[in-house]
């Protein structure tokens, strides 16, 4: 991985030759300060870039390399938003990288997020998908979670759903922290824990 270091008086004129030799704008940058001098003899800041069209490239080379290993042949779709990176895996045998309820392609993307922050030393949202394997999970998390609090409002009767992960429980949570007629809690150990679905005090 590529990686550009700057120095100058100032972080903002540092920042400003990185932007003019690399021909590209902030927002494309990942930028970290290596070394700040500010005495009465001299004044530097010395500052690392890298490019995250660097960090793609970086991270699909580590997703292949991976699956190779898996004896799996796959094909990527990367697209970026701010400091998100999106990668949809396409393969022939997307039961094996999904795994038991999605724990093989979870398991693959905390290792993925390791390997590029021990790069880059900084947090890198990279979030991985199997085709739309958890866009469809998380359609159904919320249809699940909408009937379920419909059903609580109604009854006013309390409702368990089955143990999710950390990531799921907030879907719930997320989704229904404005119902008028229900409210969420969080119940059980890891990783058991799960969601209930609660009537409110009318």
């Amino acid at each position: 991985m590529k990686k550009y270091e700057f120095t100058a008086k100032t972080y903002e004129d540092a920042k400003e030759e990185a932007l003019k030799e690399l021909n590209t704008s902030e927002d494309n940058l990942i930028i970290k300060v290596l070394e700040e001098k500010n005495s009465l003899l001299k004044k530097s800041t010395k500052i690392e870039v890298i490019e995250y069209n660097e960090i793609i490239n970086f991270t699909k080379e580590v997703i292949n390399e991976i699956t190779n290993l898996m004896g799996l042949t796959i094909n990527l779709e990367v697209r970026r938003k701010d400091s998100t990176i999106n990668i949809k895996i396409f393969s022939d045998h997307n039961a094996v990288l999904i795994g038991k309820n999605g724990y093989t392609i979870s398991a693959l993307q905390t290792i993925v997020r390791q390997i590029i922050y021990n790069e880059v030393e900084d947090k890198v949202n990279i979030l991985l998908d199997v085709e739309n394997y958890k866009e469809k999970k998380i359609k159904g998390i919320e249809a699940l979670a909408k009937r379920t609090a419909r059903e609580v409002a109604k009854t006013k009767v309390e409702a368990k759903l089955d143990s999710m992960n950390s990531y799921e429980r907030r879907i719930v949570h997320s989704l229904l922290s404005e119902d008028k007629y229900v409210y969420t809690e969080s119940t059980g150990e890891e990783p058991n824990r799960c969601v209930v679905i609660k009537p409110k005090e009318m």
